[in-house]
């Protein structure tokens, strides 16, 4: 019996820009331009299976043999055909060697602000935080170089809390870490994400010095920031954190970004662009950055699915401005489109959602070694300390299960490899379990992604040179 020759569908991905076709192959996230051969080879099959004899036939007229023969090599080899028979089931690889370059130091569980939507739930006042000291600190560091030797550069990450309200640690281990890494002859970034409101000269100085990556938590003009954003008292905190942004703009070296947290009530028509605007144009952070909360720890803060869909809207019309700007060779700091067309571009392949459990653990104040940042006070198990080390088997069998797609909607999934089924943190609190996938806005981010190919695609076509002016350089810090 002839085989039969069938598209496998899941593999590849079809998108038009204007009048052309164009190719998003799943299992590699890379992007082709559809020639006329490989555009009759999957037109020809999608319509119903054929031999390849008589698919050959078929496009003989057109193509040559040589050119039909070195196409459907090419597209067995991209597994975007077969010829019916079973495909071998799936190698999952079992992860038992964690790379470990990135350690988050959750320094102190106390904060000066009380945010309404805050998610975490060993948070506390200055005065009661849990505060890390410097021996677990530096243990943390000296973990870090023991399962990850062989790393070029090291990541150190300060967290709370407000990390500031424990800067005494945060330049002991700055000071520690200089002088170990150059030991090694090891690079390092710092990074340090805060609410602004204790920044002074002095301390932004500092950071500056130190050449710290630095974002600032500000949810946009005040009538929206103002509404979560509160100190203890219950005061809104947008006149502070402004004015503390401000100074660090027209001081700091480096860029710095602004990451906006979007709630329950943050969803009306054209809001997305006018928080971009404000934080952009007008205050002149270099990157804004949205986070949409859908599986938050209280509901009332939790974006409904009518809001998500406005959420996306505004993340779409907002892209149509980055790539009018990115076609005059200008980067508008849109960082959730910006980061796409970076891993796009570089062909990034998920098999995990980020590096949580693998290349990143987080240490809180007793020295236990968290999923990530936002597990440091949950209910989900650690998985070991920074002075016995990581726990390798309970965290392989954790990373194991988000890796088995088998048996959840992720195996078929055309972005399955650039979502990866979403935030484990977003899944815990969601369904109770960190390795459950995030359906509940799967669609939204298909239509996404499928915006960020098309966005990608008439970037290339239309302006290469912002490719390499402000994607090529850009490196993860």
């Amino acid at each position: 019996m002839t085989a039969v020759l069938n598209l496998v569908e899941h593999n590849l991905h079809e998108v038009r820009v204007d009048d052309e076709r164009l190719l998003f192959h799943v299992p590699s996230s890379s992007l082709f331009a559809l020639d006329a051969l490989t555009a009759s080879m999957i037109d020809s099959l999608r319509v119903e299976g054929r031999s390849a004899a008589q698919l050959r036939a078929q496009l003989a007229r057109l193509f040559s043999a040589e050119e039909i023969e070195e196409t459907l090599a090419e597209l067995k080899t991209l597994e975007l055909i077969n010829d019916g028979g079973e495909s071998a089931p799936p190698v999952l690889p079992r992860i038992d060697h964690f790379p470990l370059s990135t350690v988050v130091l959750n320094v102190n569980t106390g904060c000066n602000l009380s945010c309404a939507y805050c998610y975490k739930s060993d948070l506390a006042t200055p005065a009661a935080g849990k505060k890390m000291d410097f021996s677990t600190a530096r243990a943390a560091v000296e973990m870090m170089i023991r399962e990850a030797p062989d790393e070029k550069r090291y990541h150190v990450v300060f967290f709370g809390g407000e990390p500031l309200t424990h800067r005494v640690l945060i330049e002991q281990v700055v000071e520690y870490c200089e002088a170990r890494f150059a030991e090694l002859g090891k690079e390092h970034d710092f990074v340090m994400t805060t609410n602004g409101t204790l920044l002074t000269d002095e301390i932004i100085d500092w950071l500056d010095a130190h050449d710290f990556g630095l974002s600032i938590s500000i949810d946009g003009p005040q009538a929206i920031h103002d509404r979560n954003r509160l100190t203890i008292g219950g005061q809104g905190t947008y006149e502070t954190v402004s004015k503390k942004a401000r100074r660090v703009l027209s001081r700091y070296s480096r860029p710095v970004g602004a990451r906006v947290t979007l709630t329950h009530g943050t969803h009306g028509v054209g809001e997305v662009e006018r928080i971009w605007d404000h934080l952009f144009n007008e205050l002149g952070f270099a990157e804004v950055g949205f986070a949409p909360v859908t599986s938050g720890d209280i509901d009332h803060f939790n974006l409904s699915a009518v809001e998500m869909r406005e959420v996306f809207a505004g993340f779409k019309r907002l892209g149509e401005k980055y790539l009018e700007a990115a076609l005059e060779n200008r980067n508008i700091g849109f960082s959730n489109l910006h980061q796409m067309i970076t891993d796009l571009h570089a062909g990034h392949k998920k098999l995990l959602p980020c590096g949580a459990g693998l290349k990143m653990l987080a240490v809180d104040h007793k020295g236990e070694l968290n999923l990530c940042h936002r597990f440091t006070g949950s209910d989900l198990p650690v998985f070991g300390n920074v002075k016995d080390g990581i726990a390798r088997e309970a965290l392989g069998d954790f990373l194991a299960a988000r890796l088995d797609r088998e048996q959840t909607g992720c195996a078929n999934c055309r972005i399955r490899n650039l979502c990866s089924g979403g935030c484990y943190h977003e899944s815990h609190a969601r369904y109770g379990d960190p390795a459950h996938p995030v359906y509940h806005y799967c669609e939204l981010m298909r239509d996404w992604v499928d915006f960020g190919i098309q966005t990608y695609g008439r970037i290339i076509a239309r302006n290469p040179a912002f490719i390499d002016t402000h994607i090529s350089p850009r490196r993860p810090r």
